[in-house]
């Protein structure tokens, strides 16, 4: 069993909840999201394992099982051409489940007219594989699911 970690504080909520198709139907993968808290914040690894893939608005870390979790900071934030987010650590990196990867403020996300909302997604796996889903507040750092 997998613990994938919240990558920011705020307040956990289903996929469904996300205003993006692509996240909300589950077609990249099952997981949960979270509304994160406005205010300046380190977005953090959900598990241990290896970037493989970093932008300034998202990230994947695979563990040594092959499992990818996707973490994509507000929704159509590619749009800002990475204004407003700061990598903290680079590609081929390994790291530990709550590495601070990215410095980035959900308010000026916000304030661009753009969801700040932060979707975790179990990549490539199937729906019945994420279980736990955390609920209401969530720290940084605290379990958002588990991943069998």
């Amino acid at each position: 069993m997998l613990s994938v970690l919240s990558p920011v504080p705020g307040a956990a909520v289903g996929l469904s909840d996300v205003p993006d198709p692509v996240f909300a139907q589950g077609m990249v993968g099952p997981g949960a999201a979270v509304q994160p808290l406005a205010e300046p914040q380190q977005a953090v690894a959900p598990i241990s394992g290896k970037i493989i893939k970093l932008h300034p608005h998202a990230f994947v870390v695979v563990d040594r099982e092959g499992r990818g979790v996707l973490v994509h900071l507000g929704i159509d934030t590619v749009k800002l051409d990475g204004k407003g987010f700061e990598k903290l650590a680079a590609e081929g990196d390994e790291v530990a489940a709550g590495t601070p990867l990215i410095r980035w403020n959900p308010q000026e996300v916000a304030a661009q007219g753009l969801s700040a909302i932060v979707p975790v997604v179990a990549l490539d796996a199937e729906s019945d594989v994420v279980s736990g889903t955390a609920t209401g507040d969530v720290a940084k750092g605290e379990q958002l699911f588990q991943w069998a």
